[in-house]
């Protein structure tokens, strides 16, 4: 991942690839951001003239080379938008931030060393401009020939350093936000990685291999139940979801403790390594991407490491569900009802309809330990995405001040996500003759419908969230700010970010 450093050098004297500087958009035109003080003054207090008759407003996203003035020992000036000039408090939004400094750090792609320029007002600036240059410098390569350089993109290595100007390396301040960025960064790309990851090479055998690795580098405790574990437990749910694939299943439960901490939050993620719907195959045009159906998996873990990376005084259990959903002689059928580990039987009406199955399994598991909360994190449902489309995941609990929180959480870091309300008429469509509940209900809100599913199987007492993340968790499009195309990582912020809340006392 591209290292990051702080320093106070002026933007001059600094030996570089490029200088990135702010410029945001004013009533006017466009507006120079703060922290490139020293550029515009190299061009004669007319930077923003010069960047406005290159076309440059200051939008969001937008981004303007030009030459570096005489004098500057880097060769280039990087300008990126920031949108919307601040208001009187003259501070800038982190996200603003982020999304800039990740335009930038991807557009640098080939570059051994950029210093950022950009607005530095406080600690939390250097969170957030550290975060979206690691983050939007990230590239998955591992399957690409590139010559010599087989980690490369399109033969430009990732941006190898970013230098925050105004960033205070003394600061205890500062260098503790570089610090989490970096850590979070790393865990999130990571996710990124799983997601990214073809189906062949990331079984759910394969993917608890990674978590053990993962555990056994960061200290933490982790057990994994094989298909013979599961059977013998009687998680019929991951089991018969499992049954179609030569792949066999795995719950991997990952577990960071701190001594101090007495708050316990357990995260539940969905992890089908691939969705093929089963014997409720799914039609041409919709297979190609199901690869990332263990987007919620990723995030669980890549969270989990990130609280014990970071040292958060809170206990913090991950549980993976992992399965292939494939059609064959033992896939599970339409019409077929299994005994779920909770004891509750489940009539399958449609197995392209399995995530909740093994979330069904996992939840219960996890409400065996009475944790303070369980937030689980699911690809569950394209009803989600017809809601709220492909930026926005949804929230569902049990709990209104608890989902509250988390939506607060999410948009805290930059993670765009809507309450969702689980409303109870909708429950009596998953009444079944046969079982004790259907694994389907009514067609119209089924990504309610899935949440009050899932509610079935959080056991009394225990506050509970649900993240339906089907809609940003896999990148189609063309990147923007610091999301790449294909998988983004998506939850991971919102995760961390709830367990340093609970860590810190504010949440529970």
């Amino acid at each position: 991942m591209t290292a990051l450093t702080l320093s106070t050098s002026a933007a001059p004297g600094l030996r570089a690839d490029a200088i990135v500087i702010g410029v945001a958009k004013g009533a006017k035109g466009p507006v120079v951001a703060p922290g490139a003080e020293a550029v515009d003054k190299a061009y004669d207090g007319r930077l923003a003239a010069v960047l406005e008759t290159l076309g440059a407003s200051g939008a969001e996203g937008e981004l303007t080379k030009l030459p570096a003035p005489a004098g500057f020992k880097a060769p280039l000036v990087v300008a990126v938008g920031l949108g919307a000039a601040p208001d009187a408090d003259g501070e800038y939004d982190a996200e603003a931030l982020r999304r800039a400094a990740g335009v930038a750090g991807r557009a640098l792609a080939g570059a051994k060393k950029a210093a950022f320029a950009l607005p530095v007002q406080d600690a939390a600036a250097v969170g957030a401009l550290g975060e979206g240059v690691l983050l939007g410098a990230y590239s998955f390569d591992t399957y690409k020939d590139n010559g010599k350089d087989a980690k490369a993109r399109n033969g430009k290595a990732p941006l190898a350093e970013a230098v925050l100007l105004g960033g205070k390396p003394r600061d205890a301040a500062h260098k503790a936000a570089a610090a989490r960025a970096v850590a979070v960064c790393e865990e999130l790309n990571r996710a990124r990685d799983l997601i990214n990851t073809p189906p062949n090479d990331l079984t759910p055998a394969i993917f608890a291999g990674i978590a053990q690795d993962a555990a056994k580098e960061h200290g933490l405790k982790i057990q994994v139940l094989d298909d013979k574990a599961l059977t013998k437990g009687g998680y019929g749910g991951i089991l018969g979801v499992g049954s179609g694939s030569a792949a066999t299943p795995r719950l991997v439960k990952l577990s960071y403790r701190h001594p101090a901490a007495d708050k316990h939050l357990a995260f539940v993620g969905k992890g089908i390594t691939y969705d093929s719907g089963g014997i409720s195959l799914k039609p041409a045009g919709h297979n190609e991407t199901m690869k990332c159906d263990m987007s919620g998996a990723a995030a669980v873990l890549a969270a989990v490491v990130a609280a014990a990376r970071l040292g958060l005084e809170v206990n913090v259990t991950g549980w993976l569900a992992l399965a292939e959903n494939m059609p064959s002689g033992s896939a599970v059928r339409p019409g077929d009802v299994l005994r779920m580990y909770s004891g509750k039987t489940v009539e399958v009406l449609n197995t392209d309809a399995e995530g909740r199955l093994v979330l069904a399994d996992a939840l219960w598991a996890a409400s065996a330990e009475k944790p303070d909360a369980i937030v689980d994190v699911a690809t569950l449902t394209g009803a989600m995405m017809l809601a709220l489309g492909s930026r926005t995941f949804g929230i569902m609990g049990n709990d209104d001040a608890f989902r509250t929180a988390v939506h607060e959480a999410a948009e805290e870091v930059g993670e765009p996500a809507w309450p969702m309300p689980l409303p109870e008429h909708l429950r009596k469509g998953m009444d079944s003759a046969t079982a004790d509940i259907a694994n389907m209900g009514e067609r119209m809100g089924g990504g309610l419908v899935a949440g009050l599913f899932l509610r079935e199987f959080v056991g009394d007492g225990i506050t509970w969230a649900h993240l339906d993340i089907a809609g940003p968790a896999f990148n189609e499009g063309g990147p923007f700010g610091y999301t790449p195309k294909g998988g983004t990582g998506s939850a991971v912020r919102t995760l961390v970010r709830l367990a340093e809340l609970t860590a810190e006392g504010e949440l529970g």
